[in-house]
């Protein structure tokens, strides 16, 4: 195999006298290394598919950490390797490190993390290659034979398949993801408002949602417009429904699992979310997207058109008119494009 680039990325000198004796269907094993939550488990299931186009003789193994498992893409892997998480935090350093090491000798391990745990899991194990995306030289340095650039300004599975491009991968964009399952079938198209996340300082202000809800079902009147509600007290959707009556097909909904959540976002026409794994899912089954965000915009929001994203206004949270003529751009996009 040959690497693929002039200036931006660092391999070191036995990274390539190795690459030099080994081709790509020759490589046995590789190690994906990802501790994230739902929606990084969802958004790796592109270089997955990738890593498995490139190498198609490698048996590949997936990383996780046992607090992160929800969604996390075994269908695409051969084996799922789980490390200590932060919910055993009890678990002592010896049982810990052996856990490390049980993810074994690899052709090559790509970590997609570039997190202390991450970091230790390839300290821990050898490898023929190691490749890493950190944002510190120095781990750079003493932990990945190979590392690639990384930005907060560019979409983060673009920055995971530079991993791949490295060796002249040519990737699928817009990237693939093979979501499972199918469509949830409603008499009515329909639009997704998701008004949670992990803590409430990243919900958009539930007075902003009614005021959304109002303006996009009045715009909108043959679709239903459904509130998704997530686990929390703060992602419940009784205060953002208390201005509607049933006539105007506006409802509050809940689902499940992860599954359950992909079969209504797949026949979704739209989803409006804030910055959360509901999103990715949703980016992942091809459902346009507009996102509300406060933080890191550019680092989740891929660049095609199905997919828009709105800044906060200097006062904090975005404002209801730039978030409803998001979506509107969205939709007409869409529109366009099925008249054309």
């Amino acid at each position: 195999m040959n690497l693929w680039f002039h200036k931006g990325v660092r391999a070191s000198k036995s990274a390539l006298m190795k690459l030099s004796a080994l081709k790509a269907e020759e490589v046995a094993s590789i190690a994906v290394i990802r501790h994230g939550a739902l929606g990084d488990m969802i958004l790796t299931r592109a270089f997955l598919i990738e890593a498995r186009k490139l190498f198609p003789n490698a048996r590949i193994t997936l990383s996780l950490a046992s607090n992160y498992t929800r969604g996390a893409p075994e269908d695409l892997v051969d084996r799922v390797h789980t490390v200590h998480g932060s919910d055993q935090r009890g678990t002592s350093m010896t049982k810990r490190i052996a856990r490390f090491k049980e993810l074994g000798y690899h052709d090559i391990i790509f970590d997609l993390a570039a997190s202390n745990r991450s970091v230790m899991a390839c300290f821990f194990n050898r490898a023929g290659l190691k490749i890493g995306f950190p944002y510190r030289a120095l781990q750079a340095r003493l932990f990945y034979d190979i590392s690639v650039p990384r930005s907060d300004l560019n979409f983060e599975v673009n920055e995971m398949m530079n991993m791949l491009h490295v060796f002249g991968a040519k990737t699928a964009y817009p990237h693939r993801y093979q979501m499972p399952g199918d469509a949830v079938r409603r008499q009515r198209p329909y639009l997704v408002y998701f008004i949670g996340a992990s803590v409430p300082d990243k919900c958009w202000p539930h007075d902003h949602h009614s005021a959304l809800l109002k303006e996009l079902s009045v715009r909108y009147p043959d679709h239903d417009h459904l509130v998704l509600e997530g686990i929390q007290d703060w992602e419940k959707a009784d205060a953002i429904l208390a201005p509607f009556t049933d006539s105007d097909r506006v409802m509050s909904i809940s689902t499940d699992t992860v599954e359950a959540t992909t079969a209504l976002l797949k026949g979704a026409s739209l989803l409006i979310s804030n910055d959360t794994g509901i999103r990715h899912i949703a980016i992942a089954c091809d459902t346009p997207t507009v996102g509300i965000f406060f933080a890191d915009p550019f680092r989740y929001w891929p660049r095609y058109p199905i997919h828009e994203i709105v800044l906060p206004e200097p006062t904090w949270p975005p404002s209801v008119d730039k978030v409803k003529q998001a979506c509107i751009t969205v939709l007409e996009r869409q529109s366009n494009e099925q008249l054309a």
